[in-house]
């Protein structure tokens, strides 16, 4: 395929996450995006003018400069005051003194008038929340003082209280300080009947959303459920005439490969729905099959259109997903593991060759293949892939990349909801810099290393964002990170030689 080509789409795929980073700071989207994506467009244009590739350490070089000059324009330029939406305060729940000049600034009608402050200051009981301070914000009244009951006991009153005195004009949000002080923050509710307009004007209409677009999953399934059974042939390197009859043969790759990822975001579905969360539909991506990807699909996806009302459903909406997918990946993936080919690895090993591929880049997909095969597969010999177990094996590291604590994956909704924001946030920095040390080792790594970078490392706050989970989620969500573990770190030699891998 050609390299502008390839150039083009990671600049698209780029472009994308580095918007998700455009609320948080001042600098601008195009800036970010050029550092971005410096190493792909120095590496390709030295193709271009040496005819050959740019050695591995200059672009592990550049790419260490690059993501350090990514991250210090997104600190630099850092707003002390994040815009506030739906189901977001005081961006990373660390309260930020703000200048009188910094709120004054914004032409944004005031919350509540004069009037109303008095009642507000009622729906707060001393013996439940003692209110001591009310901050007035463009965008959302800030409210501090004493916990004098358990956080969930709070919430509810003071959530009660409000909606009581003020209807559905505001979403209560219950977050923990820099101080580990929790405080409430009262965000305008867009939707609220007699919200404002886009010009500031009390009254109009909410404008009526439209989460479920039914018709739209179904375009989403079947195009993707065509490309990825087309993905196939470009899998197995074929270059047969498309036909009914050689369409036929990427039909078990497809419908596992769908499987998957459909019981994965449906797992995350539910789950809103039991919490009475708003949720579109599964979505499907399709992308017709290049050398780059290859695999057909980009994944699935559901939109959250409603906060999520606390931790513990934070933490069961996003566990739901990848736990689901692998329940139904592992079964699959012993089936497909036990109908593939034993043969001898190559001498130059590739990342993914899936006509001879080296299970021992996963310790689980090692473990799993020796399960499967049993003394047919020792050291030096590798797989080939039956069609199951290729969409398995893609199935599993989805799981794995979703599983990262970080930002807004599903692994950084469960550390978010296991320790808190701040500390999952705290987290989710830690791993990205332990990836990138671990792509230095595994270098196939390395593009998860840079596209966790381009993320923004908090995760959004529930609701009430103060009240802990129970002992039981905790003990699931180790044993989801656990599983992130298996996945992506390599065999040990010590037990390779114990299994004869």
């Amino acid at each position: 395929m050609n390299p502008l080509l390839l150039l083009v789409l990671l600049g698209l795929i780029t472009y994308f996450i580095v918007r998700r980073v455009a609320g948080v700071t001042r600098t601008p989207v195009w800036l970010l995006w050029l550092v971005a994506m410096a190493p792909a467009i120095v590496s390709s244009g030295w193709v271009l003018v040496k005819g050959k590739p740019m050695p591995s350490q200059l672009i592990l070089l550049l790419s260490a400069v690059c993501l350090l000059l990514y991250w210090f324009l997104i600190q630099r330029n850092r707003l002390s005051s994040p815009p506030v939406n739906s189901s977001v305060a005081e961006g990373e729940g660390q309260p930020t003194e703000v200048t009188k000049e910094a709120v004054t600034i914004p032409a944004l009608p005031r919350p509540i008038d004069k009037a109303e402050e008095t009642t507000l200051q009622n729906c707060f009981p001393w013996s439940v929340y003692y209110l001591q301070n009310v901050e007035y914000r463009p965008q959302a009244i800030v409210c501090r003082g004493q916990l004098r009951s358990k956080p969930e006991v709070a919430y509810q009153t003071i959530q009660e209280n409000v909606a009581e005195q003020f209807g559905d004009r505001f979403y209560v949000v219950f977050q923990e300080g820099a101080n580990q002080k929790p405080f409430f923050v009262l965000v305008p509710n867009p939707q609220a009947q007699g919200a404002a307009d886009a010009n500031g004007l009390p009254g109009a209409k909410p404008r009526k959303q439209t989460v479920a677009r039914p018709f739209l999953a179904i375009g989403l399934f079947l195009a993707t459920f065509f490309t990825t059974t087309l993905a196939w042939l470009d899998l197995e390197k074929q270059t047969v005439q498309l036909s009914p009859a050689t369409l036929v043969t990427g039909l078990p790759y497809a419908f596992t490969l769908m499987t998957i990822l459909g019981i994965h975001e449906l797992g995350h579905y539910l789950a809103a729905r039991r919490y009475k969360i708003q949720a579109t539909l599964p979505y499907f991506i399709p992308v017709i099959p290049i050398p780059l990807f290859p695999f057909g699909t980009f994944g699935a996806f559901i939109q959250i259109r409603s906060p999520i009302p606390h931790r513990r459903a934070l933490f069961d909406v996003g566990i739901a997903g990848p736990l689901s997918g692998f329940v139904v990946a592992l079964p699959l993936l012993l089936w497909g593991l036990a109908h593939s080919e034993v043969v001898d690895l190559p001498e130059k090993l590739e990342a993914f060759n899936l006509q001879a591929l080296n299970p021992n880049f996963s310790l689980l997909l090692a473990l799993l293949s020796k399960l499967a095969l049993g003394g047919a597969l020792t050291a030096g010999s590798g797989l080939d892939l039956h069609p199951v177990a290729v969409a398995s094996c893609l199935g599993i590291v989805v799981t794995a990349f979703n599983l990262m604590p970080v930002g807004q994956l599903d692994g950084g909704h469960i550390v978010h909801a296991m320790f808190g924001q701040r500390v999952g946030t705290a987290i989710g920095q830690i791993s990205r810099l332990l990836l990138l040390l671990l792509s230095l080792v595994q270098s196939h790594l390395l593009v998860w290393a840079v596209l966790l970078f381009l993320m923004p490392a908090s995760d959004e706050p529930a609701l009430n964002d103060v009240t802990e989970l129970d002992n039981r989620r905790d003990l699931w969500g180790i044993l989801a990170l656990g599983l992130l573990v298996l996945i992506i770190l390599p065999l040990p030699a010590g037990l390779g030689k114990l299994l004869n891998l």
